[in-house]
């Protein structure tokens, strides 16, 4: 308890010296300082547990892709006929750095925040709350982007890859990553207990079955479409399909300017979480 408020004090004391500095109370322009934290932190410790967010997308290609593909056939995407491989593969990419940026954002940030509380010590220097927001959001953009990198390799050894414009998907997985690590981030903040993040999981599951992952959207009702269209999972998914296919048009754009949104909002609120929590 005396240690917290020791640096809980100094903190504060710090955010007061940076006050007179514009901008610097918030950022010092060192997140990259965080960054390689995390990855001294994986070399040190068991990085099979980084492996897992891969090994689980090429099971569900696998099981799903040739298992059950082989009992529907093929799939019409943009007027075209494709494999059913084809199809959940650039919704598996989407689910996967969804996944990997939100187990980053909410379990290993928690543990971070209320039992290393390596926060505390971390804002108790010259950084600021959003270079923490950037560099843990920036580690979890590296995973989706590892990962991404990683499946789409093995989505093109299968021969599921029909044009070159599928391999924006990878940029569009950092994005994807981004998002959800940033409101993953924020909500992270305002759990108490280890519990919470159980609900997290609750979520996820309907998220990732009910979002067009494995079929079209349009085999529900009208007014469910209309609420699985504004989930953001349903928009990542979107968004890697027509890349995948190379289907560049409106609903493009609104599927990555809504990811784009989402990952802006999320960091301001992470940010001001994080100031109003250790730096006040």
């Amino acid at each position: 308890m005396i240690t917290h408020v020791i640096a809980v004090s100094t903190a504060a004391a710090i955010a007061d010296r940076r006050a007179g500095r514009l901008g610097s109370s918030i950022y010092a322009g060192r997140a990259r300082a965080l960054v390689m934290r995390n990855a001294f932190a994986l070399r040190t410790t068991n990085a099979l547990t980084f492996l897992t967010g891969f090994v689980e997308p090429v099971i569900f290609l696998v099981a799903f892709g040739y298992g059950v593909g082989q009992l529907i056939g093929t799939v019409e995407v943009a007027g075209v006929e494709v494999s059913y491989a084809a199809f959940i593969a650039p919704g598996l990419l989407a689910s996967s750095a969804m996944t990997g940026a939100l187990m980053d954002a909410t379990f290993n940030v928690f543990f971070k925040m209320h039992y290393m509380r390596i926060y505390h010590t971390m804002l108790s220097t010259s950084l600021g709350p959003l270079d923490v927001s950037l560099g843990e959001i920036a580690w979890a953009m590296l995973r989706g982007a590892a990962y991404a990198v990683g499946f789409t390799v093995v989505v093109a050894l299968f021969g599921l890859i029909t044009s070159w414009w599928a391999l924006l998907m990878i940029p569009a997985a950092v994005l994807v990553a981004f998002a959800f690590a940033s409101v993953g981030m924020t909500l992270t903040s305002y759990m108490k207990s280890f519990h919470q993040l159980n609900w997290l999981n609750f979520w996820l599951l309907p998220l990732f079955l009910f979002s067009g992952t494995f079929y079209p959207i349009t085999m529900y009702p009208e007014w469910l479409q209309a609420v699985i269209s504004v989930t953001p999972l349903w928009q990542a998914i979107a968004m890697m399909r027509s890349l995948a296919f190379g289907v560049f048009d409106g609903a493009l754009v609104v599927h990555v300017g809504y990811m784009v949104v989402l990952a802006a909002i999320g960091l301001v609120f992470t940010t001001r979480r994080l100031e109003s929590l250790f730096l006040r």
